[in-house]
């Protein structure tokens, strides 16, 4: 997978250091004798059903409520005492919730959590894939769980077909550089302008590939941990409201939020690949201010994009007006198209 480059910009990934700890977690912690894997569950999303609808955008429902990064540290934190607590003194460990080199999905399979299914993502037979993974590394002897050995995908390939990138590769693994989650969260430079038309409305994650699947339909509807409930303005966010956050506001809307992850920029980003998205001529005034006054060339080069992608003679003439006063050269190459598209 690391040598058909399926980790995209992620290069963290293949550093030497981090596949030495994948490989053996005793490089992590020299003690280990167990691993504890933990399973969260998080509200299935729900419909699109704003008022406004094409103007909302989306965000991946694990985002939805508060961060799982600090929410499920100090819970392990609390296990891990009540287990030093049972065996009367200090036990060597170390805390993971998708933030450091192991493999989550192989060792929940390896505990009995579930099977890893075909869109990537673990399943329990019972309770489908909408869960957070965590572990806990323990210097301590505890009984094994037996692992989870069945593969119940079956022929079903509705997480393939389904996939608006086609990022779902049939060895059950993803191509990174083309999943929406990559682009809009991780991805830290330009969206390639063929992925940005498949990116939709998504502003932060995706939950195509879990939504269409049959395990989640039966099993996984309904709410999750409280934590993780839906904060106001985040699961559908109003695009010409977040298009003007500055970094101050952003940084209030998103505050213990997983959508932090995705940097002002970033999320900016996405929001003007979305609004592009819609082809309403309403949105063309927002982006005329991003495109006009926006400090980030990043963010200025998507709204030129988006511009394009609305059309019509007031977003040209925008674009043309904002041609002589640029001076970034990725945001004149995007102009450019933008107005090549529109002759």
């Amino acid at each position: 997978w690391l040598a058909q480059g399926r980790h995209a910009s992620m290069h963290y990934l293949a550093a030497e250091r981090a596949r030495q700890r994948r490989a053996d977690p005793r490089q992590i912690l020299p003690e280990c004798r167990t691993i504890l894997v933990l399973g969260i569950r998080y509200s299935a999303p729900r419909p699109h059903t704003s008022a406004a609808a094409g103007l909302t955008g989306k965000v991946a429902a694990y985002a939805w409520g508060l961060d799982y990064h600090d929410v499920l540290v100090e819970r392990m934190q609390a296990l891990v005492a009540f287990i030093e607590g049972q065996v009367g003194g200090p036990v060597p460990n170390r805390i993971y919730t998708d933030s450091g080199p192991i493999l989550e999905r192989e060792l929940a399979q390896r505990a009995g959590l579930g099977w890893i299914g075909k869109n990537t993502c673990l399943i329990h037979p019972r309770q489908g894939s909408y869960f957070l993974l965590a572990e806990v590394l323990l210097g301590l002897d505890l009984p094994y769980d037996t692992p989870f050995e069945s593969d119940q995908c079956g022929s079903c390939q509705r997480c393939l077909e389904a996939c608006p990138t086609g990022c779902i590769l049939p060895d059950r693994t993803l191509d990174a550089g083309r999943c929406l989650s990559f682009l809009t969260i991780e991805l830290k430079g330009p969206i390639p302008a063929e992925l940005r038309s498949p990116t939709g409305s998504w502003v932060f994650g995706c939950d195509i590939c879990q939504q269409v699947c049959p395990w989640n339909q039966r099993f996984a509807q309904g709410d999750g941990d409280p934590a993780f409930a839906p904060r106001p303005g985040v699961p559908e966010p109003q695009l010409l409201e977040d298009v003007s956050l500055t970094p101050q506001s952003y940084n209030q809307k998103f505050k213990g939020s997983a959508v932090q992850r995705a940097r002002r920029r970033g999320y900016l980003r996405n929001v003007a690949v979305a609004l592009g998205n819609t082809h309403q001529p309403l949105a063309i005034p927002a982006l005329q201010e991003l495109l006009q006054d926006e400090t980030e060339a990043l963010v200025r080069a998507h709204a030129a994009w988006a511009l394009g992608e609305i059309g019509g003679a007031g977003a040209r003439e925008i674009l043309a007006a904002a041609q002589s006063g640029e001076n970034d050269p990725q945001v004149l190459a995007e102009i450019d198209a933008a107005l090549q598209r529109l002759m």
